[in-house]
């Protein structure tokens, strides 16, 4: 089955309730095994975790994939057609829609950042799963890394950077990884899902979402390596498959901090951290088929204010100690986002500027 949707289509007066109370699983066939190696789907279709994914794709807001359902649409779709939607899953017969391309400018223009958006229906089904995938990978989880985890932040992630080069690890190997989303090798991903899950239909449902393609200009272009961010899912398999490199220099002693794939390694001579760089780029391009940007990937000192930048921060270092501050490409970055916000050519009167201005600093400040 392929999660199919059209405008128009009859609507039930019930969807105003909140979360997908209709998506209740099918009871289990007559003689499925329930043995331990077989219910991990069981779990991912179970209709609490599928209403926990809806409201969290609802909270999202996010746009519509290629087939132009809105997330509102979905409730009355899925209440229709969840009997055939669950058990076509089950079945190993369902099609994921292929995502929706969509390009945005990246931060320090130098280019754009190519997002894949799924389909509504995707999302929930990609978050259900990755609803009860991250509680199998936690406790595997590097304590260096700290980007989409469960209670970890990257204010905690530059505290732990401060940390070190306090200890005297005052020299930092900044690692860029070029299209790191787009360039994830399948067969080396799907064989770290093997090591925990048992579920091979899980596993053959991944891989379908990883081989569903990208419609771009009306045209489906196949993918045969990367997992498109702007799924659900991306991130979970984005630091199950970084984790390999975690805990490759963990076991050599190194300090690593990762945040995503925004990568510090910290060292205490600046010998020692060119010697870090080039073995990071010899297990990243030999062991994971990951390709470093060597133009952006340096060796710098942390507490060089000009120089390091991580999640938007910066160290510096005075006769108190080593501080955090913001980094001033970021500081740049937000007076240029208060002029447009603040400029005549918005067409906005003063109360809705001044309203968009507290919103951003909020934000902003929080971060």
């Amino acid at each position: 089955m392929k999660a199919e949707y059209r405008k128009g289509c009859r609507q039930r007066d019930s969807v105003e309730r909140e979360g997908y109370a209709g998506a209740r699983s099918i009871e289990v066939r007559e003689g499925t095994e329930r043995d331990g190696a077989n219910d991990l789907l069981e779990k991912i279709l179970n209709r609490d975790n599928l209403n926990r994914a809806y409201k969290q794709v609802k909270s999202n807001n996010g746009a519509p994939g290629i087939d132009g359902m809105t997330v509102e649409a979905a409730l009355p779709w899925l209440r229709d057609n969840r009997d055939e939607l669950l058990q076509s899953i089950r079945d190993g017969k369902y099609k994921p829609s292929p995502v929706r391309r969509k390009e945005i400018p990246k931060p320090d223009g130098s280019g754009v950042r190519k997002l894949g958006i799924p389909t509504v229906i995707d999302r929930v089904i990609q978050q259900a799963i990755s609803q009860q995938l991250q509680p199998l990978f936690e406790p595997i989880f590097s304590d260096g890394s700290y980007g989409y985890r469960p209670g970890r932040s990257a204010q905690q992630a530059i505290r732990k950077v401060k940390a070190y080069v306090v200890q005297g690890y005052g020299h930092a190997v900044e690692i860029d990884l070029s299209k790191y989303f787009d360039t994830l090798n399948h067969e080396l991903l799907l064989n770290l899902l093997r090591k925990q899950i048992q579920d091979k239909r899980v596993i053959n449902l991944i891989k379908k979402y990883l081989k569903s393609g990208v419609m771009e200009n009306g045209v489906r272009q196949a993918t045969e390596e990367g997992s498109p961010q702007g799924g659900p899912l991306s991130p979970l398999l984005a630091n199950i498959y970084l984790n390999e490199f975690d805990q490759e220099m963990e076991s050599r002693g190194v300090r690593v901090i990762r945040y995503a794939d925004d990568i510090v390694v910290l060292a205490k001579s600046k010998r020692a951290a060119m010697r870090l760089l080039e073995s990071s780029r010899t297990y990243l391009e030999q062991k994971l088929k990951l390709q470093m940007n060597m133009r952006k990937s340096k060796v710098v000192s942390a507490v060089a204010q000009k120089h390091f930048k991580f999640l938007g921060f910066a160290l510096g270092k005075n006769g108190n100690g080593v501080y955090i501050r913001v980094h001033r490409q970021s500081l740049a970055k937000a007076k240029k986002k208060l002029k447009k916000l603040t400029s005549r050519s918005q067409g906005k009167n003063a109360r809705q500027v001044m309203e968009n201005v507290k919103v951003y600093i909020r934000g902003w400040v929080g971060y």
